[in-house]
């Protein structure tokens, strides 16, 4: 179960972009047009208070300079180990393309406008099940799902859904945006902007080093 890498030349310093989101754009732009499935699905991993970690997929749904935006049941298990430890890492698992990208930095709640103006863009029955399922509480079966959703569909009948209460999105702020690509005999390259805060100034300038692979 072992495959060299050798689809890409060797990606060098003097070959990245001047910014992480610039640098990130082309790759997510590369992974749309490689044809990947859910090219936007992140694995997030988070922690709880005492430091125990957990992580999942989900999907991101907008990104710039000042983060990665994902949406979620603030009460679920992810939405309440933020809550008491708000460090999160990110990542785009590329494998197909030989690639991938880890995030980490802190996460903050993004705005409630921004959060129902992307609530109402959602399909419907997407709507509906923000409603109807308690994410991450144990169920005694199905039907307690099914139940859920008969419930949001009789409550908003054929009017408009709004955002729930509870649900909103995240984002993650990064301190370290790593840009890994695969190369042959496991030397694989990796690239990282960071953020090297300095007293005195400010959020602090980016700086981008190789680790080694």
């Amino acid at each position: 179960m072992r495959r060299d890498y050798t689809e890409w030349p060797l990606l060098l310093e003097d070959g990245l972009a001047e910014d992480w989101t610039s640098q990130f754009a082309a790759w997510f732009a590369d992974a749309t047009t490689f044809g990947l499935p859910e090219p936007n699905a992140m694995v997030i991993a988070t922690a709880d208070a005492a430091g125990r970690p957990s992580a999942r997929t989900v999907l991101l749904k907008g990104y710039d300079a000042s983060g990665f935006v994902f949406f979620t049941n603030y009460e679920s298990r992810k939405g309440s180990e933020l809550a008491v430890n708000p460090y999160a890492s990110l990542v785009f698992p590329w494998f197909p393309m030989q690639r991938q990208v880890t995030v980490a930095g802190t996460v903050e709640r993004v705005s409630r406008a921004e959060t129902e103006e992307y609530f109402q863009a959602r399909p419907r029955g997407s709507q509906l099940g923000a409603w109807a399922s308690p994410q991450s509480r144990v169920l005694a079966g199905r039907a307690e799902v099914d139940a859920g959703l008969a419930a949001a569909v009789a409550r908003f009948s054929a009017g408009p859904v709004p955002a729930p209460p509870h649900w909103g999105g995240f984002r993650v702020i990064p301190d370290s945006v790593e840009f890994w690509q695969g190369r042959s005999s496991r030397l694989h390259d990796r690239l990282r902007y960071r953020r090297d805060t300095v007293p005195g100034d400010g959020d602090g300038k980016w700086v981008v080093e190789r680790l080694a692979p």
